[in-house]
């Protein structure tokens, strides 16, 4: 039996694999890439989480790097530090460094600007969502982070990502009780406090795992996007499986999502992008497929043709197309890295790129900037830089 067990899952994974490889035959798509940007003398970037550009082309990007520190003192703990947020103007010139010693930079995770050129950072750790105008002052804070955490801390879940998409790992349960959030040593947000409701999909024993509670109490929140409205959407990803909605002013309208495999739930809600009619894109990564909601969280269809997706991008502009990258996990080049190009139906019209370390390769692609249909940022996590792609246009594909 010992031998079986092993033969059978090796097996499994070159099934799965193969199954994949199927999926992403497409026509690969030409492009050239470049390293666009320069920073001071002594200063460099971490794992670049997340990249975005503004209607000025300036570009931003959050990076986990700096000086992380935990401050003790008898049984609690606080956390300091570990990211910046940096903007480069359109030739990739170092233009300054964005809130230096905000509170809730911790661990950077994604960066997006929305239509009035307001920069919003998504910070992993620190469970928040920061808005700052385009002069650099914060507007409006989504999420407390937690006052303190003990030490040493307990096992995430999900767990890190250089374990979280190695083939054949078994899924490992929540902490019982917690609505699917890490264990209550301080992992973002923990369970819900008593009182505070059990949201959507509650009850007498609570909401679901990964539901969380009601309001702005995120668990390593992942992306945020808006409607034309103004409303915001938080994808609640990593200790909670959901969507948070908010209107323009920050005002709690409502969750949707759990954790699970059915239409509306989620295993590590990665990404979200919304198109101009309002439909919600949201990549489900560890489901390896896109779920397709409208505006009030109802499910729609799901795209299952996507490999991994880890960061996703609509277009701007009355011919949308959507920006998908099906990544390696950090630790792990021997297989998919390339992004994908698809129409908002779900239809890929081509990829490009692999895993790698050169240039025009691309090592866990954590955020895509898309602009300019045809000229993408790329932040990566595992190669610490930003590659611009540009695809060549006669070849980037038609709908």
């Amino acid at each position: 039996m010992r031998r079986v067990l092993p033969t059978a899952l090796i097996a499994a994974t070159l099934a799965f694999s193969g199954v994949l490889s199927a999926q992403l035959n497409f026509p690969e798509i030409p492009y050239d890439a470049v390293e666009p940007l320069t920073l001071p003398p002594n200063t460099y970037l971490g794992e670049a989480a997340g990249v975005a550009t503004n209607s000025k082309g300036d570009i931003f990007v959050y990076t986990r790097t700096g000086t992380p520190v935990i401050t003790t003192a008898g049984s609690r703990a606080v956390s300091h530090g570990g990211s910046r947020l940096f903007q480069f103007d359109r030739t990739g010139k170092f233009v300054r460094e964005m809130g230096q010693g905000v509170y809730g930079f911790l661990e950077a995770q994604q960066v997006r600007v929305d239509p009035q050129d307001n920069i919003w950072i998504v910070d992993q750790m620190s469970t928040q969502v920061v808005k700052f105008d385009p002069n650099g002052r914060i507007q409006m804070v989504l999420s407390r982070k937690p006052e303190a955490m003990n030490v040493p801390q307990g096992p995430m879940f999900p767990r890190p990502d250089t374990w979280a998409l190695v083939p054949g790992m078994p899924p490992q349960p929540p902490a019982e009780g917690r609505g699917g959030g890490p264990p209550a040593e301080g992992r973002g947000g923990g369970p819900p406090a008593e009182g505070r409701g059990a949201g959507p999909a509650g009850g007498r024993g609570g909401p679901l795992p990964g539901a969380g509670a009601e309001g702005e109490t995120f668990n390593r929140p992942t992306d945020v996007a808006w409607d034309a409205a103004g409303n915001i959407y938080v994808a609640d990803g990593y200790g909670n499986a959901r969507v948070a909605k908010y209107d323009k002013n920050g005002t709690w309208i409502k969750n949707w999502g759990s954790r699970g495999t059915g239409p509306g739930q989620f295993n590590v809600v990665h990404g979200i992008a919304i198109d101009a009619t309002g439909t919600v894109y949201v990549a489900d990564r560890d489901n390896k497929r896109i779920q397709v909601f409208d505006s009030e969280g109802t499910f729609k269809t799901q795209f299952r043709n996507v490999g991994t997706p880890w960061a996703i991008c609509v277009t701007p502009g009355p011919r949308q197309v959507m920006y998908v990258s099906n990544s390696n996990p950090p630790n792990n080049l021997d297989y998919d890295g390339e992004i994908l190009k698809m129409t908002l139906d779900g239809k890929i019209v081509g990829k490009f790129g692999r895993a790698g370390k050169l240039l025009k390769e691309f090592g866990t692609v954590n955020s895509i900037d898309c602009r300019n249909e045809n000229e993408l940022y790329v932040g990566e996590l595992g190669n610490w830089r930003v590659q611009k792609v540009t695809l060549r246009p006669a070849a980037a594909g038609t709908r």
